[in-house]
């Protein structure tokens, strides 16, 4: 087996003597110790105390995992994969500076080969940093389908559709959905992907939502991002952002909100009625760069049962895809932000960014937690270093001294994507080359055009 075939069916897969960080679904975290993790055909078959036989069948990959700590895969539950290829691009700048100077006139300078490279670029980053999946929101979809396919991360990807664009990119987006739900041995899902209620009309929105619902699909998009557009959306049509989707369907289609800082008290009961599909991803990294304030009010959604997980949004804004350091900004924001030092734990944290981003994305029966029956999407953590150390409680660490290098081993699907630090799916040297040929050309904005006008 090649280190860019997945495993042949029947394939087991053993990790010794680790020991398992425990997510339940309510309640403290807790560190199994000394554990081996039982895999079969990608599926986690047990968790058991090290030491005993693998039993009959056929012979298993071994990885040691002595002296490391095993945890869920993190979920990035909201990002633009392919905009690294412009990290560091758009600093000091206001939100409509990044948006109509910046941002999107870059953005039409994308070409589907631009996109493929990006989005290959990102998983790289995202798999040595410990993700395991991510939900996207971007332009030319197929071409981040066929780079996590290749690199072996889960994904939900949702096609990025204005509705200036016309009637053809709404077809497009559709016949996407239809073909890619479900691919790559169903680490590709699809969600229908509508920018905001001020980009898309009501009409699409509507439209869109119907697809869905007809699909079996949810739908991704950005809404009530900050106060102004709350603000803008009552002074415009005398409802909030949050009562557009609620009127147009697309909270009855299930949705993942992107950001909600805008989310007010009204908009509240309207969630609540829906919080069995609807998510909201919380990227508070980006947050902060463009001084915008209040934060996404996590603990008012969860009070109304309503999923938050942890995203870092596009790496144009957040410059990294580091959801290690966007966990820790959601402790550290949220309890400054509610004025309590007890509030945001460090069990709720880490739940927020496994079994809280897994929800997100419609995947909690599957991924989120380390335990029999679940998709082994596996991440060995190494606690040793002297910025971790002396490790009084290493679900502490994870949250406020883990660092994306700690990171060892990554495996998703049952599949090894990185062993002892070396990435096996992506041929680093080679991509960086790449992407570094097409900067210049990206980065430039002489020619005017931008691929919509930000005006929320």
């Amino acid at each position: 087996m090649s280190d860019t075939t997945p495993p042949p069916t029947g394939s087991r897969l053993l990790v010794r003597g680790c020991d398992v960080l425990r997510v339940p679904a309510r309640g403290e975290c807790e560190v199994l110790r000394a554990r081996d993790i039982v895999v079969a055909d990608g599926v986690i078959e047990d968790v058991r105390p090290t030491g005993g036989p693998l039993g009959p069948g056929p012979t298993a990959d071994v990885i040691d995992g002595r002296g490391l700590l095993a945890v869920p895969g993190l979920v990035n539950a909201h990002t633009h994969s392919p905009m690294v290829l412009m990290r560091g691009a758009a600093e000091d700048v206001t939100v409509e500076g990044w948006f109509n100077d910046r941002v999107w006139p870059m953005e039409s300078n994308l070409t589907p080969a631009d996109v493929r490279i990006g989005a290959r670029l990102a998983c790289a980053e995202m798999i040595r940093s410990g993700v395991t999946t991510f939900a996207d929101h971007y332009f030319f979809p197929e071409q981040i389908a066929e780079a996590v396919a290749e690199t072996g991360l889960r994904a939900d990807i949702a096609p990025t559709y204005f509705s200036s664009r016309g009637a053809a990119a709404l077809e497009d987006t559709v016949k996407f959905a239809e073909a890619w739900h479900g691919r790559a041995d169903g680490r590709v899902t699809v969600s229908l992907g509508p920018h905001a209620p001020y980009t898309v009309d009501d009409t699409d929105l509507r439209t869109l939502a119907e697809h869905a619902r007809r699909l079996g699909l949810r739908m991704h998009i950005h809404a009530a991002e900050h106060l102004e557009q709350t603000r803008s959306s009552l002074e415009r049509r005398g409802i909030t952002p949050i009562r557009v989707l609620h009127e147009t369907g697309v909270l009855d289609a299930g949705a993942l909100i992107a950001h909600g800082c805008g989310i007010v008290q009204d908009d509240l009961p309207l969630l609540a009625g829906y919080a069995d599909t609807t998510a909201v991803a919380c990227c508070p990294k980006v947050y902060l760069k463009h001084a915008l304030t209040p934060l996404t009010p996590v603990r008012d959604l969860l009070g109304a049962g309503v999923a938050v997980a942890v995203g870092t949004d596009g790496a144009a804004g957040h410059n990294t895809l580091d959801v290690w350091e966007a966990l820790r900004l959601v402790a550290l924001t949220q309890k400054q932000a509610v004025r309590d030092a007890t509030w945001m734990t460090v069990s709720d944290t880490l739940r927020m960014a496994m079994r809280g981003g897994a929800r997100a994305l419609g995947l909690q029966n599957e991924i989120g937690a380390l335990e029999p029956g679940m998709r082994a999407d596996i991440v060995l953590t190494d606690l040793s270093g002297l910025h971790c150390r002396p490790l009084h409680d290493p679900r502490a660490a994870l949250v406020y001294s883990a660092r994306a290098s700690d990171v060892r081993t990554v495996v998703v699907d049952g599949r090894v994507l990185m062993r002892d630090g070396r990435l096996l799916t992506v041929d680093v040297p080679e991509l960086l080359a790449d992407a570094d040929a097409r900067v210049a050309r990206i980065l430039d904005t002489s020619h005017g055009r931008a691929v919509q006008h930000y005006d929320p």
